[in-house]
């Protein structure tokens, strides 16, 4: 049963789109095989402007990138026809087709080009493009990125930061956004729905579908929603997945979008520039870390809390180019994990289940953030896990605004997954320690850091590769488990989908986080059978 609040928000929606009730929309839907109606994700905070992040973990929709990746993570164009890298990595030259057009007519050029990264370097917003120098359209076609310094991962701008036009950007541009993107929002029903049409001047290939509709539903809505035949395609939790629904089918994608117990690396003591404490004294301890790593079974957190809808977590790359598959490694082997502790001199010594080693006893405490039902399960079943190892973990369900003041000196359940090798440098490079969510545990290695630098400012993606992966494990040492162990990650969560029989979404590549609507990064290529 639909709660009443959902009902009357569907009713009004069906009257919005000139169905007169579930009946007739599935009738209709029989009739008119061009429209879709999706629950997939959560309405954009900051709405649908690139320069503020619209777009970073899928595809920006009504705006075009100058470059993009395929299903199989391979960097291909859009906008651009070509780019070239000088010789010292500083200057990038990018020529775009002379073809495109926004969604009012305007032609698309080098100018809005400039204008859109001039704009997104000021925003103050999440894109840190602080290592641009300069931007200058040289022609018409033709634009040159002057670097500061070397960077390898300055192309995922390139391929992710959506094109607006400078004639019609303004203060209320990510409520009214024009792009060239295949499509162009037509209407925007804050807090329910959004709804989008095909771009009539797209440069490329012509959306099957013509009208697509964005319900902003949380969980239990879309899967109901999706029961009563509603909506085409709807993103439902693991919880859900063994529940059929008629006329519809699982899509189950695979996703870097993972999560993890983050450790404080240092010991206690120290304080950050606003009073927030450093460090943990017992997560201080490379055994600790070591032994929740060798004990934790992660096959069996993917089987009992995933219902087998993920993968076991070793990175926070798992399967992406620069991650290093050496670093997988045996878990769930207790017997290894208590020899760890015990050479490093951990004992129960009072004979109550938990070990000691001096002052210390092994107990902390481990947050979540209280709404999220997956971390929680996650939480708790590692913390009983961990019980038979002399290990005491206290799960603490808290808001993130409790979390930020806590968790340079708490362990936290965390979750991340992006298509950027940046986030490896963020998350372990020790300049990055206490900055925003990133390395908030504090940790520092000096030959991780050298190689996450020389990997950085590698000229190319792919000459930076090796030294990502050597940064996570070089055979001596790395920021892997197998190295400092500052993570214990766990699992990749699979991206669960209801989709209807008829429906062909194309071929899924490997998912990034699930902030933004990563599914619809085909958008332009799904279709309906019509057999």
């Amino acid at each position: 049963m639909l709660n009443k609040t959902y009902s009357l928000f569907f009713a009004l929606l069906l009257i919005l789109s000139g169905c007169a009730s579930g009946a007739d929309h599935n009738a209709s839907k029989e009739k008119k095989k061009d429209e879709l109606i999706l629950a997939i994700g959560s309405e954009p905070e900051t709405g649908f402007d690139p320069t503020l992040g619209w777009g970073q973990y899928g595809s920006p929709l009504f705006q075009s990138t100058l470059l993009k990746r395929d299903n199989k993570l391979e960097i291909t164009y859009d906008l651009a026809s070509d780019y070239d890298i000088s010789d010292d990595g500083l200057i990038w030259t990018v020529n775009i087709r002379d073809d495109v057009t926004f969604s009012d007519g305007t032609k698309l050029t080098a100018e809005d080009v400039q204008f859109t990264f001039d704009t997104a370097k000021e925003s103050g917003s999440i894109l840190d493009l602080t290592v641009l120098e300069q931007i200058e359209a040289a022609d018409e076609t033709t634009v040159k990125f002057h670097l500061k310094q070397a960077n390898s991962t300055f192309i995922h701008f390139l391929i992710t930061l959506g094109i607006v036009p400078k004639h019609a950007y303004g203060d209320r541009y990510a409520e009214n956004p024009i792009g060239s993107g295949p499509y162009m929002l037509v209407q925007w029903d804050k807090g329910q729905q959004v709804i989008v049409e095909a771009n009539p001047y797209y440069y490329d290939k012509k959306p099957y579908f013509k009208r697509v509709t964005f319900l902003f539903l949380n969980e239990d809505a879309a899967f109901a929603a999706a029961k009563a035949g509603e909506v085409d395609v709807a993103a439902i939790p693991s919880a859900f997945s063994k529940k059929e629904v008629n006329r519809m089918r699982l899509e189950d994608i695979q996703s870097v979008d993972n999560r993890g117990i983050m450790f404080p690396y240092k010991e206690s003591g120290e304080k950050t520039e606003v009073g927030l404490p450093i460090g943990n004294d017992v997560t201080a301890d490379i055994a600790i870390r070591k032994a929740i790593n060798v004990a934790i079974n992660r096959q069996s957190l993917v089987d009992g809390i995933l219902e087998g809808y993920g993968t076991p977590g070793y990175s926070a790359a798992d399967g992406l180019p620069w991650w290093n598959e050496e670093t997988t490694f045996e878990d769930g082997d207790m017997e290894a994990a208590k020899k760890i502790l015990a050479l490093a001199g951990w004992r129960d010594e009072n004979k109550d289940g938990i070990l000691e080693k001096g002052r210390l006893t092994a107990e902390f405490p481990l947050l979540y953030p209280a709404n999220d039902v997956t971390r929680q399960s996650l939480a708790i079943t590692v913390a009983d896990m961990l019980k038979p190892l002399g290990i005491n973990i206290t799960v603490e369900g808290k808001s993130w605004d409790e979390i930020e003041k806590l968790m340079h000196s708490n362990a936290v359940m965390m979750g991340w997954g992006s298509h950027d090798p940046i986030e490896i440098y963020n998350l372990y490079h020790g300049k990055m320690a206490g900055i925003e969510y990133y390395n908030s545990g504090f940790y520092s290695n000096s030959v991780v850091n050298e190689y996450l630098d020389l990997a950085l400012h590698a000229k190319t993606e792919q000459e930076a590769i090796d030294y990502w992966k050597k940064a996570q494990w070089d055979g001596v040492t790395g920021l892997s488990a197998l190295g400092d162990s500052p993570w214990a990650w766990l699992v990749n969560i699979d991206h669960l989908y209801l989709v209807a029989e008829k429906l062909d979404i194309g071929e899924q590549g490997i998912q990034p986080h699930g902030h933004g609507w990563p599914i619809t990064d085909n958008l332009i290529n799904w279709k309906w059978d019509e057999n």
